[in-house]
């Protein structure tokens, strides 16, 4: 068995770090990086993309709202057209900055709030990723398994890989559990390791209310801004090994 451990970075902005990168991408095995709208900016993603292509970690375009102050957690609407010229020109940045540094992006995955509408939105989630095929057909989408995203993925025909979370509750319809409500977050890395391998072996998202949804657990991702990010990491990668399982950048279904 064989699973993608991904995280979130380059997510700091000038002299403003966010997260433990450096110590996180000796534990992943993909990196999503993001692309200056939500967070990040053109040296951070420069220094975030070595980073990973120096450690042969996969590297993502992570797009997300025009929104620094909010971190792109805060739901925006905009015309079709204008999000879809946002994905090309964040997709666009992190392919040229990756030519740039001799390396490429190999996945591409929706930020926060953006993520979040898309998995409930299928005229919002195909916008998206038609832009973001247009750019390059042969990405990898990485769609939060069982909903809207992967059923999108699927109707265009494109590569994909599920992903599923360590650090967060899901509804009964393969969503995550909005921030703030109570129990949307796991904080203990214990409790997150433990969750990751009962859904791994079990190729099931264990929802709260306690049903078991069928879903492709290729990716788990790691969040890398919070205070147990490097914890969870370390636990989840430590559980998965214990298990058996091979840990290696994901290659995507079609």
């Amino acid at each position: 068995m064989k699973v993608d451990l991904n995280a979130d970075m380059g997510e700091g902005f000038g002299d403003w770090p966010m997260g433990d990168d450096a110590t996180l991408l000796e534990l992943v095995t993909s990196a999503n990086v993001a692309c200056g709208a939500h967070a990040g900016d053109w040296d951070v993603m420069a220094r975030t993309m070595a980073q990973a292509r120096d450690r042969g970690v996969g590297i993502g375009a992570h797009p997300g709202f025009p929104d620094l102050q909010g971190f792109g957690r805060r739901r925006m609407e905009m015309p079709a057209g204008s999000l879809a010229n946002l994905i090309v020109w964040q997709f666009g940045a992190a392919r040229g900055m990756a030519t740039a540094l001799g390396t490429q992006v190999r996945h591409f995955k929706l930020h926060g709030a953006l993520s979040n509408m898309t998995c409930e939105n299928e005229a919002m989630a195909r916008t998206a990723y038609e832009a973001a095929l247009r750019v390059d057909p042969g990405v990898i989408l990485l769609v939060l398994a069982g909903t809207v995203q992967e059923k999108v993925a699927r109707d265009l025909g494109a590569r994909w890989a599920g992903e599923i979370f360590a650090d967060r509750a899901y509804e009964d319809d393969a969503t995550l559990v909005r921030r703030g409500t109570p129990g949307a977050m796991i904080h203990d890395p214990e409790e997150a390791a433990a969750r990751m391998v009962r859904f791994v072996r079990d190729g099931a998202i264990h929802v709260r209310s306690g049903k078991a949804i069928p879903a492709a657990c290729d990716s788990i991702c790691l969040h890398g801004d919070g205070p147990e990010a490097v914890a969870i990491a370390r636990a989840v990668r430590a559980a998965l090994e214990a298990e058996g399982v091979t840990l290696a950048p994901m290659e995507g279904r079609s």
